[in-house]
């Protein structure tokens, strides 16, 4: 931002938290529009604004910023207590967790507790969608993993991406850049969100590079952090990260003998092809065989993750790509 736009930043800031009818802010020919989606998007806790107009005198250095507010002053004020309650009594337990423990515990808190909201309510696109309602949009919920993540001392901010120009309507993405270990990594909560409506937790976007991250992001728009590649892919640290086919029928012999219904795994030996699947495919299916199951193949093909369902015997190998982009599209403009 240039000296102006950070100007208005900081007059917002403080007129907002005041719940000001009217801000004095800094003349800019461009519009305010973008300082303030990117002030909501540093302070999450900013919930309750949705855009405003502005009066203006003309030759003057600087104009007035009528904010229109979501609720009035009092339930303003009900909703920013009850969410500090609800943000305290949520996050004590995990205060005491080292850097990676209270990282995975707000992801997993948004796989476990928020449902993407497909029709894209207002509330969605804020952090009062997924704490009050259990709901939100990919704009919500990287508000909502930031400001848990501000809350347990883990440096976070919200990426995003530019618009995809052969989509209608912009289709902007929003995740999150956090650093642990003293390592900036990307976390898609969303993308990981939509790929858990099976029950298990998915961990595809969890602590990725920028390398792994953009195979299937579209480039920012917005500076962020550079995220080199490491050894933090969660995949990688839980050992689930295979190399060897082998390794791949010894998990699904494990995961057959616990009788569990799935297990899923992260391809590492090169490339995966539908050819190297197959392979895989027909290691497991004889794992699955001697136990009269039958094993359906679900596949994040960007990210080379592989979840393998068993069901009741069937004759045929079943594959299905799994697709993580039910964010697209999601974000809620602010006119000012």
């Amino acid at each position: 931002m240039n000296r102006l736009e950070r100007e208005a930043y900081e007059a917002m800031l403080a007129g907002f938290d005041a719940l000001a009818p009217a801000i004095r802010v800094p003349y800019s020919r461009g519009g305010l529009g973008d300082v303030l989606f990117r002030l909501k998007l540093d302070k999450p806790e900013i919930f309750f604004v949705t855009g405003g107009s502005y009066r203006y005198t003309q030759g003057a250095d600087y104009m007035e910023l009528l904010p229109e507010y979501m609720f009035d002053k009092p339930r303003v004020r009900e909703h920013r207590r009850a969410l500090g309650a609800r943000l305290d009594k949520l996050l004590r337990g995990a205060l005491s967790l080292g850097e990676t423990e209270r990282l995975r515990f707000v992801h997993d808190f948004i796989c476990e507790n928020v449902r993407y909201d497909k029709l894209k309510k207002s509330y969605s696109h804020e952090i009062i969608g997924p704490l009050q309602n259990g709901v939100g949009v990919c704009e919500g919920i990287a508000k909502t993993f930031r400001l848990m993540c501000d809350r347990l001392g883990l440096e976070c901010v919200v990426a995003v991406s530019k618009a995809d120009p052969e989509r209608p309507g912009g289709y902007l993405h929003a995740w999150n850049v956090v650093k642990s270990g003293g390592v900036w990594r990307h976390v898609d909560a969303t993308f990981d969100n939509t790929l858990s409506r099976g029950g298990e937790i998915r961990y595809d976007y969890f602590n990725l590079g920028d390398r792994q991250l953009f195979r299937d992001h579209r480039e920012l728009l917005y500076p962020a952090p550079e995220c080199p590649d490491c050894d933090g892919f969660y995949y990688r640290q839980a050992g689930l990260s295979l190399t060897k086919p082998e390794q791949a029928a010894s998990r699904a012999a494990q995961a057959l003998r616990k009788k569990r219904d799935a297990f899923v795994f992260h391809w590492r030996g090169g490339y995966l092809t539908r050819e190297k699947l197959l392979e895989l495919a027909r290691l497991i299916d004889a794992e699955a065989a001697k136990k009269d199951r039958s094993a359906v193949y679900g596949v994040n093909w960007p990210q080379a993750v592989v979840k393998v369902s068993f069901t009741e015997r069937e004759t045929e190998t079943k594959i299905e790509t799994e697709l993580a982009d039910e964010a697209a599209g999601d974000f809620g403009g602010y006119e000012v």
